[in-house]
């Protein structure tokens, strides 16, 4: 029987998840760098890790000094300890637990001037586990926000952040601002706010004041200066898929719509002449409708959401750019998309729309016809 297991660099055990430690002694032999480039190598492969080390931030800032522009190479001794500090962490780093589904988990957020910080976490036998650590750098526009503002925002940041987890699940946020728990209900809030409240309407929440001087963890990882953040970090994102916001801020009307109304309400589209009526209620058999998703049968014999073209989009970028996505080409894109959702026709409905968000322009005649021969 296996025991453990090494994957994606991390070693999963029956005790949790922790760094592998053949990888770490590459980085415990290691001789202090010489140049930035040797800067910049030691940094990321220590950085693959820093959901493991508290602080990695602050431990870091030293060295990451030495990578910004104009910037004499001196390896001094405030650089050394911190090269030798964050080899003794990494050697050392704590076993963060595996999430357990049937308990609800623990949200730690806090806002500084100038970040956001958050830590994921379940309690079990009254411990608190961690699971993720996670801060992020305010852009120039949040930097101006008001206090309560950035307390919601970082609430935001750390549902976006943790989606994956907590979907589904029950949530308690520690916050140490306690007029968010009162703007959830508060009606003459700014649009912005407003937006945000409704936005997190998709999580099962219970808001808890917790100060600063309480809630350390969050309230520290808000205040690091993310030097270390030079590697194109993705910005907050204030929003969230959510099928309720869809129904409510979307102009475009989807291409399932007349699939919708008819299972729905059995409404026929008035305009369909007797061909298309045929066709249409051929094609009703592949699908099923279940508030407030539609499904199609493929002909793979896989069930998949039918989605709108917007949210095909998002999908393909996805499917793109993250780390699994691979930065295929567009036909290989799309089919790699096709294996997670259902967008009508895919080619000729993604394509144009894909040209005009890339472009800002419409599509050129010859990109038509090249589509159409497809």
């Amino acid at each position: 029987m296996v025991r453990e297991g090494i994957v994606l660099g991390h070693r999963i055990s029956s005790e949790g998840i922790e760094v592998d430690k053949a990888k770490i002694e590459v980085i415990e032999k290691l001789p202090p760098p010489t140049s930035v480039k040797g800067i910049r190598s030691f940094l990321g492969h220590a950085g693959f890790y820093r959901r493991f080390i508290k602080d990695f931030s602050k431990i870091a800032k030293p060295l990451c000094s030495l990578l910004m522009k104009d910037v004499s190479f001196v390896f001094d001794e405030p650089c050394l300890e911190a090269f030798e500090l964050l080899k003794k962490e990494l050697v050392s780093a704590p076993i963060m637990r595996a999430p357990e589904w049937d308990l609800p988990f623990e949200l730690m957020c806090d806002a500084s001037d100038y970040a956001v910080g958050a830590v994921l976490g379940q309690r079990n036998d009254k411990r608190q586990h961690v699971i993720y650590y996670a801060s992020h750098t305010l852009n120039e526009a949040q930097v101006n926000y008001a206090t309560t503002e950035k307390e919601l925002l970082a609430i935001v940041f750390a549902l976006d952040k943790f989606r994956s987890y907590l979907v589904g699940s029950k949530v308690v946020v520690y916050t140490d601002h306690a007029a968010i728990k009162y703007l959830l209900a508060k009606k003459d809030a700014k649009p912005r706010l407003i937006r945000w409240v409704l936005l997190l309407q998709e999580f099962d929440l219970e808001i808890r004041d917790k100060k600063g001087t309480e809630n350390v963890v969050a309230d520290h990882l808000s205040r690091l200066e993310r030097e270390d953040s030079g590697k194109d970090d993705e910005p907050i994102k204030e929003e969230f898929p959510d099928e309720q916001l869809f129904e409510l801020q979307s102009l475009l009307i989807p291409w399932f719509a007349d699939v919708v109304n008819y299972l729905a309400s059995d409404i026929v589209p008035p305009e369909l002449n007797v061909h298309q009526k045929r066709k249409f209620f051929a094609e009703l058999k592949f699908y099923f409708w279940d508030e407030p998703l539609l499904f199609r049968l493929c002909g793979d014999g896989v069930i998949r959401r039918c989605v709108p073209e917007e949210e095909m989009l998002d999908i393909l970028g996805h499917c793109h750019s993250k780390e699994c996505g691979g930065h295929l080409v567009l036909r290989e894109r799309l089919g790699k998309s096709s294996n997670q959702a259902f967008g009508g026709h895919l080619y000729s409905r993604t394509q144009g729309a894909l040209w005009r968000r890339v472009t800002g322009a419409k599509e050129p005649a010859t990109y038509l016809r090249e589509m159409r021969c497809r």
